[in-house]
């Protein structure tokens, strides 16, 4: 009698149902090892448990340690609860039905559809019958699961699995969210700092400096929710001007919750695309705001300005970002002349003719000043005036 090395492999994704017993991880190993209590000629040596995996994928961990193991020659049988726990979708799971377990000489059992390699071909009609029904199925479920979803951001629910760094889920089911204090202060400090014209680097080195950790390192140390691998898992994972900027750019700190941001283009699909800010969901006064909108729509114009400081300064000039070549539409360019120890202040447009602008101007930076200022008290004497002119006629 030929003993066969079997692995118990055991799947529950994400989708199903978890208050249906027939279902559960418990059951699928119960339901197994009763099968192998009335087949001798099987002798476990391995189980498998994928919990939280679609059966749409082939990238499941447990799965993957499996055919490693198959691969090595540890183990020439498979035996699963039913055809759907190796997978749903149609074309790979019969690859490996039909040619991959036949090339490594595995007998493949599936106990409630009365699969069983060793006296049936992984071809017949009704396996792949039930292959199809499977990829159907799950194509239901993710059809009603997207829509579903859509339901909820549309209602103002939260249905993402980490909240923002200055939030927490609140204790509603966490369909919303409430103020996290300590984080929030931190937040509220970087819109400030940015109003008053640092630059994002510059703010996150000062973070750095002063010990604050940042939102993984924050979040990770208190045990709250957080994406496990890559960045995260780093002990050093500092602040950074990418994470000033994600922040700054983020309108839920504004009490209105932005979702759908990302989507997945085919249920067989892991890899998710962003969608166009057109498409996002977008719910006012979901919960309580940690910055004032006309703070944060401030924010966005400064974004859209160049007010980087120079090299080795903390000072942001005056006509930073804002001084537009009339000839070209390039952002103009400070610099400085030291002439028998005093310093003078230009701007200049860095295209040049020789990139096709016809401007050679060298504005000084006295001059311009000069410029604003006449301006801003002829606006006021306007004012002044309109002001003296109204009160006369009342």
């Amino acid at each position: 009698m030929q003993v066969y090395k079997a692995i118990k492999y055991i799947r529950l994704s994400y989708t199903d149902d978890k208050t249906v017993e027939s279902d559960s991880v418990a059951n699928q190993r119960r339901l197994i090892d009763d099968y192998i209590a009335r087949h001798p000629e099987i002798e476990v040596v391995a189980e498998k448990i994928d919990d939280g995996y679609s059966g749409v994928l082939f990238d499941r961990p447990a799965f993957q340690e499996m055919m490693r193991m198959i691969e090595q020659g540890e183990a020439n049988c498979v035996i699963v609860k039913d055809l759907s726990r190796l997978g749903r979708e149609y074309i790979e799971t019969g690859r490996y039905m039909r040619r991959v377990f036949p090339a490594y000489g595995v007998r493949f059992i599936a106990i409630n559809d009365n699969v069983d390699t060793e006296n049936d071909a992984a071809d017949d009609l009704t396996v792949s019958v039930k292959n199809i029904m499977n990829e159907a199925y799950s194509r239901d479920i993710s059809v009603k699961t997207r829509s579903a979803l859509d339901v909820k951001r549309r209602s103002g629910d939260f249905v993402g699995a980490f909240p923002i760094y200055g939030y927490i889920k609140a204790g509603d089911k966490h369909k919303s969210l409430e103020i996290d204090e300590y984080a929030a202060n931190v937040v509220r400090d970087i819109f400030r700092k940015r109003l008053e014209g640092f630059s994002a680097s510059h703010i996150a080195d000062e973070l750095n400096r002063m010990g604050i950790l940042s939102p993984l390192a924050y979040k990770r140390n208190n045990g709250m929710p957080h994406a496990k691998g890559g960045y995260t898992d780093r002990k050093d994972c500092k602040w950074s001007a990418t994470t000033i900027i994600r922040i700054l750019q983020d309108e839920t700190y504004t009490g209105t919750l932005v979702q759908g941001k990302q989507t997945t283009p085919h249920f067989k699909l892991k890899e998710r695309e962003d969608r166009p800010s057109s498409e996002w969901v977008r719910v006012e006064g979901t919960h309580e705001a940690i910055i004032q909108k006309h703070d944060f729509d401030l924010v966005q114009r400064l974004r859209r300005i160049d007010t980087r400081t120079s090299p080795k300064s903390d000072k942001v000039y005056l006509f930073s970002g804002i001084l537009i070549c009339g000839c070209c539409g390039c952002r103009m360019t400070r610099k400085t002349n030291r002439y028998k120890d005093k310093e003078y202040h230009y701007y200049y447009c860095p295209t040049g003719k020789k990139n096709g602008c016809k401007s050679s101007v060298m504005l000084k930076e006295s001059d311009l000043i000069e410029c604003v200022q006449g301006s801003l008290k002829g606006h006021i004497e306007n004012v002044a005036s309109l002001d003296a002119l109204l009160s006369s006629i009342s």
